[in-house]
């Protein structure tokens, strides 16, 4: 078998997906994309397509290592996120062409299903108490949030009591059993984030996420000491080697890498590994569509520290399309008692619907992340 073509699809709400075809009619499906940034990794997705033409796509640790290593620089969110959407494709094709999901040829899977969270609200947390509610009654037993609004690197207690009181305010709607995971998203800065965390204590929280940018992760030494709260992070790194200090310093609880960044189901399996090691847990980031959820559930699979699975059904970034609108067998991903369960049909599970995805190719996107600002007109981390 030979890889022939790679097509590219940049597809709404915010989404690109891949199709890598072969001569024997196999084709296997990708989802790679930087959020804001999806025509600078399709351009990286062609520049690597040069290599794989006419390669046998059953390789995939090997095109794996010569597309990280082969082109001297390497790293980052474009090489590899478009790398991982590639090592997707490819285990797709081997999982068809072999009649096994993906899961069966990485072992055998360990779990049957994995519990999911659900996103409630919108960027700024006053969005999200009404939505608490209605998100426990469909039946997820975790939900996540963002957890503050703009936060200057010393910011005022009116800003830390606001956010401590939508925390309060969701947990008294959901009652004390419900998992509340709070997304800090990076915009909270060290003298904070300190702050932030001890006065969330009494909430008894899943996870504080980001407390602060992957790039300050010497400050979680010093929030850790504030809070018994896991300390949750990994969206904004992209291989075992951006891991494994964050592992070493033994300051974080859970890791979230995202299996359309961190360089697709090759490396996020090895992430994982390498994180199990250090008795840490995994909870792949995915607020992505149908083709990266369903990778990540491949991973969760047989992944023992695996414990719960982001999903982007009905988050607020998917306007105008959603996860099960470009898939023909919605039911793979099935909901229930907050779970979801692990797809058993061969590569990843899903049947794509290309008519669908080329018509809706034909609209496309130009998403953005906002861009906000301080009161002192400063650039305030989204």
């Amino acid at each position: 078998m030979k890889i022939t073509k790679l097509t590219t699809y940049i597809v709404p709400p915010r989404w690109l997906f891949l199709k890598i075809e072969t001569d024997e009619g196999i084709v296997g499906w990708g989802e790679p994309v930087v959020e804001g940034r999806a025509l600078t990794v399709e351009a990286a997705v062609h520049e690597l397509e040069d290599y794989l033409i006419g390669k046998d796509p059953f390789l995939i640790e090997d095109h794996w290592t010569v597309m990280y290593r082969g082109g001297f620089y390497r790293g980052g969110a474009a090489h590899m996120s478009a790398i991982s959407g590639i090592d997707q494709a490819l285990w797709d094709i081997k999982g068809k062409a072999l009649g096994q999901p993906i899961h069966s040829l990485l072992g055998g899977q360990l779990r049957d299903r994995i519990k999911v969270y659900s996103w409630i609200g919108g960027d700024r947390p006053a969005d999200v108490a009404n939505n608490a509610k209605e998100v426990v009654a469909r039946g997820f037993q975790a939900i996540k949030l963002n957890g503050c609004e703009e936060m200057q690197i010393v910011d005022t207690n009116e800003k830390v009591e606001k956010a401590v009181e939508t925390i309060a305010a969701i947990r008294e709607a959901i009652g004390p059993h419900i998992g509340i995971g709070v997304d800090f998203h990076g915009r909270v800065h060290k003298p904070m984030a300190k702050v932030l965390a001890k006065e969330l204590e009494p909430y008894k929280l899943m996870f504080i996420e980001e407390p602060v940018l992957s790039e300050n992760k010497e400050a979680l030494r010093d929030i850790v000491n504030h809070t018994s709260t896991p300390i949750a992070l990994g969206e904004r790194l992209y291989s075992r080697w951006d891991f494994k200090q964050v592992l070493a310093d033994g300051y974080v609880d859970i890791i979230q890498p995202d299996l359309s960044h961190a360089g697709g189901i090759t490396e996020c399996r090895k992430i994982a590994a390498m994180a199990e090691a250090y008795d840490v847990a995994l909870a792949p980031h995915c607020p992505l569509g149908p083709i990266a959820l369903a990778a990540c559930l491949q991973v969760d699979a047989v992944s023992y520290n695996a414990f719960i699975q982001e999903q982007s059904l009905g988050i607020h970034y998917n306007t105008g399309n959603d996860i099960l609108d470009y898939i023909s067998n919605k039911e793979v991903f099935h909901y229930a008692d907050g779970f979801v369960s692990i797809p058993q049909g061969p590569g990843l599970g899903i049947e794509v619907d290309e008519a669908y995805v080329t018509e809706r190719a034909k609209e496309g996107h130009r998403w953005r992340n906002p861009i906000w600002r301080h009161a002192d007109g400063s650039f305030a981390e989204w």
